[in-house]
């Protein structure tokens, strides 16, 4: 495991790291040059600008070999989102200037409401979408797949792995029914929650474009990037100084794209043995639930899953009630995305797998890390036996679940 300097203030037990990760002293030690002195322009010719030039191209090599591609296809971003919107956005674009008649895109019910609410838009501009349904473990089925490709299909995006149930999905199978049906179709997967967590490798995966984010692996927020296979066009969202080989203008963020390719040089370095880590913290957490806080509900597959995710429904419990009384306790947790949390909406992934809504407004998400320890998890146990009791005492659905 990378050395643990993360400053656990006041005893907070922080286990929300899908949310956003601590960022780790030696990517910050990495960093700091390319906030200070080190702080020239990359596009510029002198001294200054040509060290930062170079720092980006050692970044961009770093973030190739986490994922096994060329340097040349990997494009910096602002993040996950951006990222996932320059892959739609661009390459169905891009296609449909040229081949007018083709405009069908597929992407499943329980992706991140960054492709979601980007198929929503491109609906809008004439595009058809297809919206694949999933298991109850939240897999995605491959026979739906099949019967929804046709000749106008343009692009398939399916998250490698979900970021609220932490289910893996099955991508080279899925990639393998679309190359069997069309060469020529473009397969993007969003890879935000994976990267980090498992092995990926694009060739293996047989996947044209990826989506990666620094702020999810213990680097900086404000930066990720585009995997997209060589000969794939795709159009800019951004114009104007052409960076980024033209196709993401602005300048470069610098210090967060060198903190981004640090983090992926450590998440390959110990990711055999932080992934173990976690999934033993994991499987405790589980098991220990399981053994001694009835009516819960794992959500998601157990045997295809994150090493770091636990959602669980408490049957009675109101899961915001539920997350307030942890916070006081100091357990950090969540309910869900907190990339939509803000707006009050009903969880679309746990619906997507059956889910009534009082098993989703009882639902609760611990993501693990690396900074977490087993006296963390065992102290998590004994706050959420004791406030899950205390909840169902006042629930008025309490009778509804009782054993």
């Amino acid at each position: 495991m990378s050395e643990n300097k993360f400053n656990n203030n006041n005893n907070l037990i922080y286990l929300d790291h899908a949310a956003s990760t601590p960022v780790l002293q030696e990517i910050i030690d990495e960093m700091i040059p390319y906030l200070g002195y080190l702080f020239g322009n990359p596009s510029s010719i002198h001294t200054h600008g040509i060290k930062s030039k170079i720092a980006i191209q050692i970044a961009r090599k770093r973030v190739a070999a986490l994922i096994n591609s060329k340097p040349s296809e990997i494009y910096f971003t602002s993040g996950g989102t951006e990222s996932d919107n320059l892959a739609l956005k661009g390459i169905c674009k891009s296609i449909r200037n040229n081949q007018k008649i083709k405009n069908h895109i597929i992407t499943s019910a329980i992706e991140h409401d960054a492709i979601l609410e980007t198929c929503e838009n491109l609906e809008k501009d004439g595009f058809d979408v297809s919206y694949l349904n999933v298991d109850r473990n939240g897999i995605v089925e491959k026979s739906e797949l099949k019967k929804c490709l046709t000749e106008k299909t343009i692009l398939v995006s399916i998250m490698l792995a979900n970021n609220e149930i932490g289910t893996i999905q099955p991508i080279r199978e899925l990639s393998e029914i679309v190359r069997n049906f069309d060469k020529k179709i473009i397969f993007h997967s969003d890879a935000v929650q994976a990267a980090g967590k498992i092995l990926i490798n694009v060739k293996e995966l047989d996947v044209d474009a990826l989506s990666l984010s620094s702020h999810k692996m213990n680097g900086p927020k404000g930066v990720g990037a585009l995997y997209v296979r060589d000969k794939v066009k795709f159009e800019p969202l951004i114009h104007g100084g052409g960076q980024e080989l033209t196709l993401r203008s602005g300048t470069e963020n610098v210090h967060g794209i060198v903190g981004f390719g640090k983090a992926c040089e450590i998440s390959m370095r110990d990711l055999k043995n932080n992934s173990q880590y976690m999934c033993y913290l994991r499987d405790f957490l589980i098991d220990r639930v399981n053994k001694e806080i009835p009516n819960n509900k794992l959500n998601g597959s157990l045997e295809h899953r994150l090493p770091n995710n636990v959602n669980f429904t408490f049957l009675g419990v109101n899961g915001e009630d539920l997350l307030i009384k942890l916070d006081e306790e100091g357990i950090l947790a969540s309910t869900g995305s907190a990339c939509s949390t803000n707006r009050q909406k009903e969880s679309h992934v746990l619906k997507a797998i059956g889910l009534n809504h009082e098993e989703i407004s009882g639902s609760i998400r611990f993501s693990l890390g690396i900074q977490n320890n087993i006296e963390d998890i065992e102290k998590t146990i004994i706050v959420l036996k004791q406030r899950v009791t205390e909840l169902l005492k006042i629930s008025p659905l309490k009778q509804k679940y009782k054993e």
